[in-house]
């Protein structure tokens, strides 16, 4: 079983940053994070594509607002506010869901 090992690189926390370049170290040190996060994420879709038989399934509405909704309450308690998680999600998930068509329609159409 392969994991995904998320490597963040050492940088200042916010408010111990003094100068814009700490600001741009720990933005960028994240962003590297999230690539990590999001090339797995993605590797998700390309599953669900070669277990979906049926394209029509790949888009699922009710799915798609749970995961908004679990996405909204975890930004709730974590203090991310949800105008930045919710259209941020939204656009991922949209992306998500054309990248497993492309996935689909390669693997099976």
């Amino acid at each position: 079983m392969k994991i995904t090992t998320l490597t963040v690189d050492e940088h200042l926390a916010p408010a111990e940053c003094q100068t814009m370049a700490d600001v741009r170290q720990g933005v960028d040190a994240l962003d590297r994070a999230l690539v990590q996060l999001l090339t797995e994420r993605q590797g998700f879709m390309g599953a669900a594509a070669r277990i979906k038989a049926d394209r029509t399934k790949v888009f699922d509405r009710a799915r798609i607002e749970d995961v908004v909704e679990k996405v909204k309450a975890a930004a709730r308690e974590t203090g991310l506010s949800e105008a930045i998680a919710e259209p941020v999600w939204r656009t991922l998930i949209d992306r998500c869901i054309a990248y497993e068509y492309d996935s689909w329609d390669k693997t099976k159409g």
